[in-house]
């Protein structure tokens, strides 16, 4: 495994973070002390799951949902007369 500096880690990111990616671990030192471990995540970890639609067929919107309390905040603001 691979072991960078710092101050190399800094100026090269993008293509190390591109080779983690890719399977190649490696660790970040600073003054020649191992600090961190950069590992690539599981491919299940790097797919962001899609949330729209998830409630689909969980609940039914009634017709007349628009109406439901419209009585009662037209009496609140007096919008009744």
């Amino acid at each position: 495994m691979v072991t960078v500096n710092m101050h190399e880690a800094k100026t090269h990111l993008s293509r190390l973070v591109e080779k983690a990616a890719k399977g190649e671990s490696f660790v970040i030192a600073k003054a020649g002390k191992p600090m961190v471990k950069v590992v690539p995540l599981e491919m299940s970890e790097r797919v962001a799951k899609s949330r729209i639609g998830f409630m689909e067929g969980a609940y039914e919107v009634p017709d007349n949902f628009k109406e439901i309390g419209r009585a009662e905040i037209e009496e609140m603001f007096g919008l009744n007369d």
